[in-house]
């Protein structure tokens, strides 16, 4: 068993060492600084910045530095409790709220896991959650249409008796005639009378139907939240987990998506993770035996039964086996848990959450916990807990990013042709208050289309704003600016959200919808849902027009797709200002703490995410890396193989001269670099672009003469089979052309042979032409002036020049945002390599623009915003490639002496 930390040892490291005796090996230096900075931070509280590059053991630190804060906390708290309970001679105050009468308070004596439930049972309602009306409306509207996991009855698959008979005998399809919705005056009395119906029911709500019956867990006092961006990197959290004595002694629930927990082959065959999701509560809401009707040859058709309640979640007893399996086993990653769900025949997904109230640590993904519907989702409970963010380099982005929301033309057109043929079916049977709701989203949704086909209706557009967006292009509009451009603006979207959640009306109009298609498509499986899930998409934009005017920006595409995989026009809303978002987290988590390999620059992560808080008051540690100075051999390479300067700028990289002069340089390194060499692209056309030319000019074949060739797919799900053939060709020589901020470059480790050396082809600077983009840049840059309330909005039509006219426009933090992004990704990639203290690697930067003269370098120029352990041994102004060459053949003779 673990102890607590102890208060006095011998000497200064040794008292380090014995205070994270958990450590499975003998720590480093940078190590235990790291681990005594976290903790440190864990007892002030707050905000704290923690970096630590690639390759330094970051996971196994956090683990042991957290945890052991953690059991110290529990230690001291029992101690404290020991001494109360000595003082007042009493086995503790069980005295409850004032609501809850004697005989409900005198059960905690007995059994406070007995007292949750009768609380449940009985009504009882903690004083903290509760909330003021207003608070309470905002926040299930907000979840309601934000959580991706949202509560839905999908009426239109409960195919019972009202179906199409053989003999043509109308449908019965009164069900899904929306229930009469009452005045406004008299909504309240409406909610009071539907208390508890699925239409009124919140989406926490619909996540408790999957562990309906799970045994109620006694919640755990403290937690320590780890998420990261990716299950790859959860799985690897969990492994070095498993190296510490905190495997054995702490309770650890690991959390991800439905995608990837789910073990329902009929529901994996829907692919898209919002089916998936909809799928799942749809079966569980429907626990009955349903009839499907299967058209046979000659028009017949064929009744079959089959059940809707999903087979995974039927026995409460396997889910019991499973949770206590997990109990038994130690702390599982997802890979373990979908295996352990498989072979017992039940749920792992909420085999999972149902280990949340109990754990003490819980691992999930970003998404999960920075969203705040998907925490209440989940329920999942920040308050005086623990927060680390890991892979916080883009965290600023990462967050805002999730409170996005996107309808595209194609969806917009579902959604107004099933508005209007359930308004004419339905008609003479729909009451006044529905009739006008329902009219009015179908105005909306004439009026988005008729934006994006750019028709003119004057009853809907004002065409002096809208008509100078030709078609094919793009623009960017303030929310304001948006909804007076269509004329809109007289209509209360807050009341239309609240009428959309309480009549649950997008159910019965995408159930109505969808039992048309299923009666004239045999392959209603493949577009189930899609009428719903576009209902949701236009809910969600509904929904972020209501925020205020100077948080995000409404794109307005009206691209036309090229081919048929291609999306049409669109309108989407990007939110702009993550500082609100995480304030909520910071608010009610004890500490948050947010670690990377690379952070800096702090200043722009907390002017976006924290400006509230004075510098001098935020906590940040940065250590250097474990390798000695002779195992890295960084390189900035301005001139090829035949003197040509090497200019990846935009304009030149695509040149015949300059993707030539790249193929001779990669040809050169693979006749003095042994093992594995990666290569990273800007991105993956420009790596087509390449690899044709060299395909085509004969440079491949010369290079697949020293080394097998790999490159990195488009579909992430055949990254692990190329990366593991790959692997196995290292030893005889292999070269694997990479993308920047493609998989390959975001937590996939290259270390020995995979890795020994890492070239960076240019600059990855991000497309000017990305309206998203210039739009945060604009924004990120009035952060500069305090003073001002909002930045100086210039509409911005996507074009790349109009992209560098406001980057040259930018005074200072815009600019910076916009380099930076590209030195981050540059910065991820080569971390790569060099994955511990005795790899060794070299680090190729090629382009121009990574030398320069030291005497005109400034704060702004690459060089600087590498890492220090990579800048400090950096290898500049070699103008003449034979140099390189000679440096390569010098180190990597050095190391095969070794």
């Amino acid at each position: 068993m673990l102890v607590a930390s102890p208060v006095e040892a011998n000497g200064e490291m040794e008292e380090t060492v014995q205070k994270f005796g958990a450590f499975p090996f003998k720590p480093y230096s940078i190590q235990i600084d790291f681990m005594n900075a976290l903790y440190d931070s864990l007892d002030k509280g707050g905000i704290a910045m923690l970096e630590s590059p690639t390759g330094t053991g970051k996971t196994l630190s956090i683990i042991c530095s957290a945890l052991q804060w953690l059991v110290d906390r529990k230690q001291r708290k029992n101690n404290e409790s020991s001494v109360d309970t000595h003082l007042n001679g009493t086995t503790g105050d069980h005295s409850g709220p004032d609501d809850e009468p004697d005989w409900i308070k005198n059960i905690e004596a007995e059994s406070p896991k007995k007292k949750v439930k009768l609380k449940k049972r009985h009504g009882f309602r903690s004083k903290k959650s509760d909330k003021t009306g207003l608070e309470e409306t905002f926040n299930d509207l907000f979840n309601h249409f934000r959580e991706i996991e949202a509560d839905y009855n999908v009426y239109g698959r409960e195919h019972n008796n009202s179906t199409v008979k053989s003999d043509g005998e109308k449908l019965d399809d009164k069900e899904f005639l929306v229930e009469e919705y009452e005045s406004e005056d008299e909504k309240s009395a409406l909610s009071k009378r539907k208390n508890g119906a699925c239409c009124g029911s919140s989406s926490s709500d619909s996540e408790k139907e999957g562990n309906e019956s799970s045994d109620e867990e006694e919640e755990a006092d403290f937690k320590i939240y780890f998420c990261s961006r990716t299950h790859s990197q959860l799985s690897q959290f969990v492994k070095e987990l498993r190296k510490t004595a905190f495997a054995s002694d702490l309770k650890v629930a690991c959390l991800g998506s439905r995608k990837n927990f789910c073990i329902n082959e009929e529901v994996l065959k829907l692919g898209n993770s919002t089916l998936i999701n909809e799928r799942c509560l749809d079966l569980q809401k429907n626990k009955k035996t349903l009839v499907s009707r299967k058209k046979e040859v000659g028009g017949k058709v064929r009744k079959t039964k089959a059940s809707s309640g999903c087979p995974m979640l039927s026995k409460h007893k396997l889910q019991k086996q499973f949770k206590n399996k997990m109990n038994d086993q130690g702390p599982l990653d997802i890979e373990d848990l979908v295996r352990l769900g498989g072979n017992l025949g039940t749920c792992p997904y909420y085999g999972s959450r149902s280990m949340v109230p109990s754990a003490d640590l819980v691992v999930l993904p970003y998404q999960s916990l920075l969203s705040k519907s998907s925490r209440e989702s989940l329920g999942l409970s920040l308050k005086n807990s623990v927060v680390i963010i890991d892979e916080a380099h883009n965290l600023a982005d990462s967050l805002i990013s999730m409170y996005d929301s996107k309808i595209t033309l194609s969806q917009l057109e579902r959604v107004n042709s099933s508005l209007e043929g359930y308004f004419e079916r339905f008609r003479n049977l729909l009451g006044p208050g529905n009739r006008r709701h329902i009219q009015t989203l179908m105005i909306l949704t004439r009026a988005f289309i008729q934006t994006l086909c750019n028709k003119d209706d004057t009853n809907f557009i004002d065409s002096s704003i809208l008509q100078e967006v030709p078609n094919g292009s793009e623009c960017s509009l303030r929310i304001n600016e948006f909804v007076f451009s269509l004329n809109i603006d007289n209509i209360n979207l807050v009341k239309l959200l609240q009428y959309i959640k309480d009549s649950n009306m997008i159910h019965k109009v995408s159930g109505y919808g969808d039992r048309i298609i299923s009666l004239q498509n045999d392959n209603f499986a493949l577009h189930e849902s899609s009428i719903l899930s576009s209902f949701r998409a236009l809910a969600g934009l509904l929904l972020s027009l209501t925020n205020h005017d100077s948080d995000g920006r409404i794109i307005l595409s009206r691209k036309k797709p090229k081919d048929s995989k291609q999306q049409g026009g669109y309108l989407k809303y990007v939110m702009l200002t993550g500082e609100k978002i995480f304030h909520e987290i910071v608010d009610e988590a004890h500490a948050c703490v947010l670690a990377g390999g690379t952070l800096q620059p702090i200043e722009e992560t907390r002017a976006r995410l924290f400006p509230w808080l004075p510098p001098h008051q935020l906590h940040f540690f940065s250590c250097g890396h474990i390798i000695p100075p002779e195992n890295i051999l960084p390189i900035s390479v301005s001139h090829g193989p035949t003197g040509q300067p090497m200019d990846f700028s935009y304009n030149s990289r695509s040149t015949s001269t300059m993707v030539g002069e790249l193929g001779l340089l990669i040809c050169n390194l693979v006749s003095v670099i042994p093992q594995g060499i990666v290569v990273f692209f800007s991105s993956f056309d420009y790596e087509e672009c390449v690899h044709t030319s060299w395909e085509a000019s004969g440079i491949l074949g010369r290079i697949m003469k020293k080394k097998r060739v790999f490159r990195e797919p488009r579909k992430s799900m055949e990254v692990e089979n190329v990366l593991k053939e790959y692997k196995e060709s290292v030893e005889n020589g292999a070269v694997f052309f990479a993308v920047v901020g493609g998989k390959i470059s975001e937590g996939i480790n290259f270390s020995d042979g995979m890795g020994r050396c890492i070239v960076m082809v240019g600059l990855p600077y991000p497309s000017p032409s990305d309206i998203e983009l210039m739009e945060r840049v604009k924004y990120i840059d009035s952060l500069e002036d305090v003073t001002k309330k909002d930045y100086n909005f210039t509409r911005f039509n996507g074009d790349a020049q109009a992209g560098f006219e406001i980057l040259r426009s930018c005074k200072n933090r815009g600019r910076e945002y916009y380099e930076n992004l590209c030195m981050k990704a540059v910065n991820q990639s080569i971390g790569r390599a060099i994955r511990h203290i005795n790899d060794y690697a070299a680090i190729l930067l090629v382009d121009t623009r990574y030398t320069t003269d030291s005497t005109k370098k400034n704060l702004s120029h690459p060089t600087n915003k590498l890492p220090n352990w990579i800048k400090d041994r950096l290898n500049c102004n070699r103008k003449n490639y034979g140099e390189v060459h000679r440096l390569l053949h010098q180190f990597f003779k050095f190391h095969k002496k070794i």
